[in-house]
């Protein structure tokens, strides 16, 4: 007996590839995007406030002119620290050479000026001024050569003694006194140095000594204050020179028989030049300038031509032009003597790698 299968249920069998196909279709069109008239809002009004400034022609155009190349991306980025360089430091010191050539500086209302040479002849013919720059050329050379030989030791151990993963400890250590500011640091020199102060409380508590040795106001305050001073810009030059020397050439030259002073010699003293042209450069011209620790440390004897400038500058009249003058003195000749400076260890260091 055959049996027939309605009309109506054939009808409303479901079919499995109208379900997917419908499904598909429906997915579809749920990631299409929605046409700007769809809902009433335009496309732009769902995107950030950045969003849209970017998506304007005219930002793009103007980022496309700016970083189209690689030159003008040079440019662009070189611009700002040139126009630093330019407005806070060569700015400054081109204004003080102007006015070191003027016969009188304020300038009074009505008055004319004259550029005159006579603040430069002053500087020659007097001995009066002469004296404190030499004083300061020998302070600042002698101690550039004591903080050498005082910090490169610290730096050396630091660097080659001390374990990689210690090294950073060990030199927060040592800059902690330096983020107190340099007057507070010159007052703590001078309670160290005073006559009741701690080195002469230890001598005294030791028996070396029955008075007190007057430390301050002479010559060693003032270099005592100074290399303290500086240290830092001795070590971290020294510290990241020797840091990057290879510790397989010392042990080379140690399976070859070389001794320690040969090695450190022929090995790591000439790979370290650059750090300490570095180093010897910064204490060089900071030391040229300083006047807060001859002034607080210092004596008459130890009158330094930072001092003598500052003299021209507290005083009131047509004084400014010669301390102009003696500052454009004092600096074009830190310069010549740090470009032979570095002149010299430019070839010292061509040589020791040779």
């Amino acid at each position: 007996m055959i049996c027939s299968i309605p009309q109506w249920s054939r009808s409303r069998r479901p079919s499995v590839t109208t379900d997917v196909q419908n499904q598909h279709e429906e997915t579809s069109a749920s990631a299409l995007p929605e046409k700007p008239g769809a809902t009433g809002q335009g496309a732009g009004d769902k995107l950030p406030f950045w969003g849209r400034i970017t998506g304007r022609k005219g930002y793009q155009g103007l980022v496309e002119f700016l970083f189209g190349s690689e030159r003008r991306q040079f440019f662009l980025l070189a611009s700002v620290p040139f126009v630093w360089v330019l407005t806070q430091h060569l700015g400054p010191v081109l204004q003080m050479l102007y006015v070191s050539f003027l016969d009188a500086y304020p300038v009074a209302v009505g008055a004319e000026t004259h550029l005159t040479l006579k603040h430069y002849q002053l500087f020659f013919q007097e001995s009066v001024y002469r004296m404190p720059f030499m004083r300061t050329m020998f302070y600042s050379l002698t101690l550039t050569f004591a903080t050498l030989i005082i910090v490169y030791p610290v730096a050396y151990f630091l660097a080659r003694h001390v374990k990689r993963k210690n090294q950073l400890a060990f030199l927060l250590l040592l800059l902690i006194p330096f983020w107190v500011g340099e007057i507070v640091r010159t007052f703590a020199i001078m309670i160290l140095l005073g006559n009741n102060g701690a080195v002469n409380l230890l001598l005294k508590s030791l028996g070396f000594i029955d008075r007190p040795i007057p430390f301050m106001y002479t010559g060693f305050s003032v270099s005592f204050g100074v290399i303290y001073l500086t240290s830092l810009y001795m070590l971290l030059p020294l510290y990241s020179a020797l840091e990057k020397i290879p510790e397989n050439y010392s042990e080379a030259a140690a399976d070859l028989g070389a001794g320690a002073w040969r090695r450190f010699r022929r090995i790591t003293l000439p790979l370290s030049y650059e750090g300490i042209a570095s180093g010897c450069t910064l204490v060089f011209l900071i030391s040229t300038g300083f006047y807060a620790v001859p002034v607080l440390l210092g004596g008459p004897s130890t009158t330094v031509f930072a001092e003598t400038i500052a003299g021209f500058f507290h005083v009131a009249g047509d004084r400014w032009p010669t301390g102009a003058a003696f500052a454009c003195i004092l600096f074009l000749s830190s310069l010549v003597i740090t470009g032979v400076f570095m002149k010299f260890m430019g070839r010292l260091s061509g040589r020791g790698r040779r």
